[in-house]
């Protein structure tokens, strides 16, 4: 079946307004886009920012009646004419596998790569993922996972307990057990991620060494490594759970934080971590340290 979008520059219109129309003649999903080159990058907490200039997309069945959507938007927003619009023919395909097509081995630090499935590292003495990100995130394309990724191929990790807070598709404690931890227990709230996180340390051969969990409350097992990719609000709001999980001397690693987040990310966890200089692959940064 072929979808169709109907997509629109919402100007001076309101989003909810525009949004009530669409799921009123159907549509399946409704997203919103900056029109312009506006980057949202962290909200303030409370916050729920948007562009100045939207673009907003609906996804409908080949059904739909555009016609009548218009004339419903004119009538709904007391509008004469409509601003700049235009349909799209969308093919039915799996849209989760579609970052395939682009995606390529990727090596970070010295030993470790990550690659979808069909592909083969020749490399001497390369640790390969094997990697099926599914529905959650991370792929190591993006440079917070990059950052935490080198980290952890620059570490000692053989018989050690690790800690992967936040683990998204799993490709931190995947990438750990391969590295030598003896065991990961990899946290999320998102139940797409724990599901990602198994099928992917099967992939690997490595789910003898990995525990799930869905909540921080769940972890009762003393760490000597522990990775956070998160963003700097929830590092901050469980700065304490996490420390209070790593043995005196463990190392730490925290990534998702902007460059100016940094002060604030560290003043929340100095009471238990001596932190070395923040790494830096602007707009974001990567702060590592030791357990006091």
């Amino acid at each position: 079946m072929e979808w169709r979008q109907f997509v629109m520059n919402l100007g001076a219109l309101p989003v909810d307004a525009v949004e009530e129309v669409f799921e009123r003649h159907g549509a399946q999903a409704v997203t919103l886009t900056d029109a312009g080159d506006e980057p949202v990058l962290e909200p303030a907490p409370g916050e729920t920012p948007l562009w100045s200039d939207i673009r907003i997309t609906g996804l409908f069945s080949p059904t739909a009646d555009f016609d009548e959507l218009r004339a419903d938007l004119l009538r709904s927003l007391a509008l004469t004419r409509l601003p700049e619009h235009r349909v799209e023919i969308l093919e039915d395909r799996p849209w989760e596998r579609e970052w395939l097509k682009d995606f390529r081995p990727m090596r970070f630090g010295n030993r470790l790569w990550v690659c979808p499935g069909e592909f083969e590292v020749d490399a001497p003495h390369a640790i390969v993922v094997q990697l099926d990100p599914g529905l959650a995130f991370g792929t190591g394309t993006h440079p917070t996972t990059a950052l935490c990724l080198e980290w952890l191929d620059g570490r000692q990790l053989d018989h050690k307990h690790v800690l992967d807070f936040g683990c998204g598709s799993g490709i931190l404690s995947v990438a750990a057990l391969l590295l030598g931890a003896d065991s990961v227990t990899a946290v999320d709230i998102d139940s797409q991620a724990i599901t990602a996180t198994r099928q992917n340390a099967e992939r690997n051969g490595v789910a003898y060494g990995i525990r799930t969990a869905g909540e921080a409350r769940d972890l009762d097992v003393a760490y000597d490594v522990a990775v956070a990719n998160i963003l700097a609000a929830p590092l901050i709001d469980h700065a304490r759970t996490i420390c209070e999980r790593i043995v005196v001397g463990g190392e730490i690693a925290l990534s998702g934080i902007l460059q100016h987040q940094v002060s604030a990310v560290v003043d929340a966890y100095r009471e238990w971590i001596d932190f070395d200089a923040p790494v830096v692959r602007f707009p974001w940064a990567r702060l590592t340290g030791r357990k006091l």
